[in-house]
């Protein structure tokens, strides 16, 4: 096998492979990109590739990029190339942005629910795709041009077009394009590529989510567990179970009121939430999560709640709870139970739950460490919850 290496990602591609297509510059396709929409491109192609496609259009590789992208877009409020000017700079995830307005589609929605939306308003969403047709099949294709002392005219796709199928001759490209205008522009798979790519589709994917990753990390350096954020949901991911316990021993021994309706919680019918939107977050850290009435959980869903006056309320609850495990053995030893999944940021473990704060400090050094993730999520596009 021959290893190609791009900083920590290692590829193995069969020598057989080096003898009859241009691998290197097949590697140079995630190069220099200018906007995020490159690495869905390049994705929904090998996915397509995957599933035995060989022969597709522009719009076909347009819907898998928009559903690729919807989850990320949607559920993590996540930007693929940033903001400029106070405006979405990346035209996919306009076009992904657009489909949720017009649909009112759930962030979780399945693949299929979301290419059933795009088939439904394929008038209102074209010309967002159309747009997304204008350099990023062309230029993907650069590093295989680099080989060639001709001049790309980049400002004619006819042109282009007909450089392609000039290089082709030489030097086999991964795709050609056909004549149709738009959208309905054919993409046609080169057989050997595609047998290259079936062959190698798990690494070649796990190579293009790295890239994007540090793509989408630079334009997103605020926002928390970007990694968990290119895929669905998995509820699998969260761990509460232990938090639950500690918070169910915490309303035997005392009177604990909902944060946001003021009522009494019961022990036995409440929810374990997070103040900060675990999409965000993405962790399950005691010093964000508190006991919830179950209706208002579900209304409150992946909003923020207003800061004021809700986080003095969760404050003021979290240091009744700290003053139970700081008193009572059988509630210490239910806290010691989260140390593996939800006590783990530092500044928690040396600060906020050493004992003898006053509940002045307990609840400024809560502020000093909260306040500055929820105003992220607030930039990010998180919705404030209208309880």
């Amino acid at each position: 096998m021959h290893n190609y290496q791009n900083n920590s990602v290692v590829l193995n591609i069969d020598p057989q492979y080096y003898n009859t297509l241009d691998i290197e510059s097949f590697f140079l396709m995630m190069k220099d990109p200018s906007y995020c929409y490159k690495f869905y491109w390049l994705e929904a192609i090998v996915k397509l590739i995957s599933r035995n496609v060989e022969e597709t259009t522009f719009n076909e590789i347009i819907d898998e990029m928009i559903v690729n992208a919807w989850y990320s877009v949607c559920e993590f409020h996540i930007h693929l190339s940033g903001i400029q000017n106070g405006e979405v700079r990346d035209g996919l995830e306009r076009a992904v942005l657009k489909l949720k307005e017009i649909t009112g589609l759930n962030a979780n929605a399945s693949s299929a629910e979301i290419h059933n939306a795009i088939n439904e308003h394929a008038s209102e969403l074209k010309p967002y795709k159309e747009q997304l047709t204008n350099m990023v099949p062309y230029r993907a294709l650069a590093g295989f041009f680099q080989k060639t002392e001709k001049h790309v005219n980049w400002e004619s796709a006819r042109r282009v077009i007909a450089f392609m199928d000039e290089v082709n001759q030489t030097n086999t490209l991964p795709y050609t394009l056909g004549s149709s205008p738009k959208l309905k522009k054919e993409v046609h798979i080169n057989p050997a590529w595609a047998e290259m790519i079936r062959e190698n589709t798990v690494s070649i994917l796990g190579w293009i989510q790295y890239e994007k990753l540090k793509w989408l990390q630079t334009n997103n350096p605020e926002v928390p567990g970007l990694v968990h954020k290119l895929l669905p949901m998995d509820v699998k991911m969260r761990k509460l179970n232990n938090v639950r316990n500690l918070w169910k021993g915490v309303l035997e021994r005392t009177v604990i009121t909902d944060v946001f309706n003021g009522q009494i919680l019961n022990n036995t019918s409440y929810d374990i939430d997070h103040f900060i939107p675990w999409s965000f977050v993405m962790n399950d850290e005691l010093w964000n999560l508190m006991p919830m009435d179950s209706g208002l959980n579900s209304s409150k869903s992946n909003n923020l709640p207003k800061w004021n006056p809700f986080f003095d309320h969760f404050s003021d609850n979290q240091y009744i709870m700290y003053e139970l495990v700081n008193r009572d053995n059988d509630i210490r030893k239910k806290y010691e139970g989260c140390y593996r999944d939800n006590l783990h940021s530092i500044w928690a473990g040396q600060e906020l739950y050493r004992p003898g704060n006053t509940k002045e400090v307990f609840k400024t050094i809560l502020e000093t460490n909260m306040k500055p993730l929820y105003d992220s999520a607030k930039r990010q596009g998180y919705a404030e919850w209208r309880y």
